[in-house]
């Protein structure tokens, strides 16, 4: 079931990308009928080592996937209570060092504290190797750091990007480098004060100096509704959402898009979702050109989630237009 967080002031607005997230989520999440199957299988090893395995099958063309192992190295330090201590510095960097004195000679002690790592490494069907090492809240307070590495054996090409996150009450700010690419650099950040939100994203290409990209959104959260207006592809792409959760068992949302590219034509979808029982919920959804899209979800066990999807066209009934899809897990 959707989640909404901001209400209360003082808190971490949602990021740029999620201004809309409760409608979109509950407008696209779910729908089995865009793919044919798709697999998430997660485990955790005793060594706390965390995998992931994907796997995705489209109506057509090749079926994609990967694999995942992450290793979190949490925070850690060392303290020695050596007889006497004559100096003793410390680095803001966690090196330190102690002089310590003990009869007839004198010893120099370095202390390292583990800042705390997380690597991921991810190897997937297209044969590219990526390698993610995460450092989170220890350069500043709010601020996560990322580099990532791309690897592809067959054409010996090389990806590095480094990626920012930084949250402080009422303000989440994002910065993507790809460092070999340009380079190019993605920021965007959201503001926001008493559930009002207001964001902006831009795209730099440093090599060509000019802007590639940017987009504006507005919003407002509630612990029942979101509503929000976004403006991107270069401001020309407009959409209103609005999402409700009516009770504890109903949620609707609605969302229109217009093109001011493409023609006066607006893009209409409407959505509900319908909470059986703890452990199962029917969704569906219709838009302007009269595709219908029914689903049905359910938990079988903690892990293992199964899913039906349809979808219909409703303008054309007596034709083969119409999809009946198992499974996601």
């Amino acid at each position: 079931m959707a989640t909404l967080d901001l209400p209360k002031t003082g808190a971490v607005p949602p990021a740029f990308s999620d201004i809309a997230k409760t409608s979109n989520d509950l407008l696209n999440k779910d729908f089995y009928h865009t793919t044919a199957s798709k697999i998430d299988v997660k485990s955790k090893a005793p060594n706390g080592v965390s995998f992931n395995v994907k796997g995705q099958s489209a109506h057509e063309g090749r079926t994609s996937g990967s694999i995942e192992a992450k290793y979190a190295d949490p925070p850690s330090g060392t303290y020695f209570n050596l007889l006497r201590l004559v100096t003793y510095t410390r680095s803001p960097h966690g090196l330190n060092s102690q002089i310590i004195l003990s009869p007839g000679n004198a010893a120099l002690l370095i202390l390292y504290h583990r800042a705390g790592l997380s690597l991921t490494q991810m190897w997937t069907t297209a044969n590219i190797l990526q390698t993610k090492v995460e450092l989170d809240n220890k350069i500043a307070n709010g601020l996560k750091a990322e580099a990532v590495t791309d690897f592809t054996p067959k054409s010996q090409t090389f990806g590095a990007k480094l990626n920012l996150y930084f949250k402080q009450p009422n303000f989440n700010a994002r910065a993507f480098f790809d460092v070999l690419k340009g380079p190019v650099a993605n920021v965007d950040c959201v503001l926001g004060h008493e559930g009002f939100l207001v964001g902006a994203e831009a795209g730099y290409d440093a090599q060509k100096a000019a802007l590639t990209k940017y987009a504006a959104a507005i919003g407002y959260t509630q612990p029942e509704y979101t509503a929000a207006i976004t403006a991107s592809n270069n401001l020309s792409v407009f959409a209103a959402s609005y999402y409700h959760k009516v009770n504890s068992q109903v949620e609707a949302g609605a969302k229109a898009t217009w093109d001011s590219k493409a023609g006066n034509n607006v893009g209409l979808e409407v959505a509900s979702k319908y909470r059986l029982d703890p452990s199962s919920f029917a969704k569906a959804k219709i838009n302007d050109r009269g595709i219908a899209a029914l689903a049905y979800n359910v938990k079988l066990r903690p892990g293992v989630t199964t899913g039906l999807g349809v979808s219909l066209d409703t303008q054309n009934l007596n034709e083969a237009a119409h999809k009946v899809l198992p499974l996601d897990v």
